[in-house]
């Protein structure tokens, strides 16, 4: 597997955040769902990867500066056809080496509180995630936990 910054303008890619989106609006409330699509993704303080294997696209995720030391993973996602194969972890390891490398010294993230978000949140929990409250623009929300890692 190759994991690359990647520019957004590929099709594959552009065509994984939208399964991305409906996923969210699948499985949230609208006024919950705070994926952004690939404009929202194309600033500068977001450095995005997608994973690949060969011409394939199995995955992506972002990492979002909301300061210097603190950094917001985005936009996670494994492709349909590579669920369970260990593709996000690879991914979010990748992404918490990087925000080690650029002295970070806490990572947070939002995800949804339904079943479906189960798996996602086993992934955090399992490499050192922890529960707790809203950060930078986010807002109490029963369709939303918080998690954040001390690295």
């Amino acid at each position: 597997m190759e994991i690359r910054i990647d520019d957004l303008t590929e099709p594959k890619v552009i065509a994984l955040i939208s399964e991305h989106l409906r996923g969210m609006f699948e499985n949230s409330p609208p006024e919950s769902v705070h994926a952004l699509p690939v404009d929202g993704l194309k600033k500068p303080e977001i450095t995005f990867w997608s994973a690949w294997e060969n011409d394939e696209i199995l995955g992506c995720g972002a990492l979002k500066e909301l300061d210097p030391t603190h950094g917001e993973i985005k936009s996670m996602r494994t492709s349909s056809l590579h669920l369970r194969k260990g593709v996000a972890r690879k991914i979010l390891e990748h992404m918490i080496t990087v925000a080690k490398e650029r002295g970070y010294s806490r990572l947070s993230l939002e995800t949804g509180s339904m079943e479906s978000f189960g798996p996602a949140r086993k992934l955090y929990e399992s490499v050192g995630f922890q529960y707790g409250k809203p950060f930078a623009d986010y807002t109490e929300d029963p369709n939303s936990v918080f998690l954040t890692m001390e690295i």
